[in-house]
């Protein structure tokens, strides 16, 4: 397994994700995917266990996963199989309606993951919240979240401040969490969206689990409502299903709580993309077209967190870029 990984090493030019590099690899029985996580990646999300034990309890449990074939911790890396089929992103981008098919399949996966039992799952952080305590849950993401603004707030605060982040991003949302209606913890996968779809044969198979957590299921629904940016008939139809299929004690509150775990969402994106995508441009690697895109995505982020920190107007898209391109991030 060590050549597929040097083979892996010299291409690597797969398929990147903030964390991994996803690299296709042929072998004499076939194409795999070597995963090598990224040195010195910047830590933005909360993550509790290592993927490849995550991966390891669904297979039982879970369809419409990839195959984990090899793990090794020196060096580290892993060995998946090989998924022909089309990333959903690349068929279907945001702004365009999916394949219906993946509507009843992301409801499908929400459910299996709900049955999965806690003893199969890899050990808990200490402390952890077991029971049904959703605002003991929230703390642990915004904790999270306050921790990337602290950890960039100094280099970043000339931007922060001009882009209309406030000095407390994220008081709104904490005077919320206790709000939070109690509901069992179900395995969620908490990353769902376009790019860690691949659709075949009238399927989806779902990608990348690094950052699978113990949790309240509601926020399961809240991060892929806020990364599909459905339409509201499709939106509609997996929250139906959703509701209709999930164990009753579940869904109870979802109506109230999602909204509150959605404000995080919103506020977690504008902070941790204007750092991202600042990186990114600076870089000095992208063309004016992704340029371009980037500096519209993170437009709407931060319009969409300043209702929730009540901005009386919007930025455009020209006043992002003017901020962010005078940015140099040390």
């Amino acid at each position: 397994m060590l050549d597929l990984y040097n083979t892996a090493v010299q291409a690597r030019n797969g398929a990147s994700g903030f964390y991994n590099d996803n690299v296709r690899v042929d072998t004499p029985s076939g194409p795999v995917i070597v995963r090598i996580p990224i040195a010195g990646a910047d830590t933005m999300d909360l993550r509790i266990w290592p993927e490849q034990d995550v991966l390891a309890a669904l297979a039982p449990c879970v369809a419409h996963v990839p195959k984990l074939l090899h793990v090794s911790q020196e060096p580290p890396f892993q060995v998946h199989e090989f998924i022909a089929g089309d990333v959903l992103d690349s068929i279907a981008p945001r702004g365009s309606r999916v394949p219906p098919a993946v509507l009843g399949d992301v409801v499908e996966l929400f459910v299996q993951l709900a049955r999965v039992p806690l003893d199969r799952l890899p050990e808990l952080p200490p402390s952890w919240p077991v029971i049904a305590d959703p605002p003991a849950f929230a703390a642990r993401l915004s904790d999270v979240t306050a921790q990337v603004y602290d950890t960039f707030h100094d280099s970043y605060q000339s931007l922060f401040t001009a882009l209309g982040i406030p000095d407390d991003p994220l008081a709104p949302v904490l005077a919320r969490w206790p709000e939070l209606a109690p509901r069992p913890f179900t395995l969620v996968h908490a990353d769902v969206h376009r790019k860690n779809m691949i659709f075949r044969d009238g399927h989806v198979m779902f990608l990348d689990w690094e950052l699978a957590l113990w949790g309240d299921p509601v926020y399961e629904l809240a991060v892929h409502f806020h990364k599909m940016s459905y339409y509201d008939d499709e939106r509609q139809s997996v929250l139906d299903g959703w509701v209709s299929n999930m164990p009753a004690q579940c869904t109870q509150g979802w109506d109230h709580d999602l909204d509150i775990y959605l404000a995080h969402e919103r506020v977690k994106s504008a902070i941790v993309d204007t750092v991202r995508y600042t990186q990114l441009i600076s870089g000095g690697q992208l063309s004016s077209a992704e340029k371009d895109q980037l500096i519209g995505k993170l437009t709407r982020k931060l319009n969409t967190a300043g209702m929730i920190w009540k901005w009386s107007a919007p930025v455009s898209t020209a006043y992002v870029e003017t901020q962010v391109q005078k940015t140099r991030p040390l």
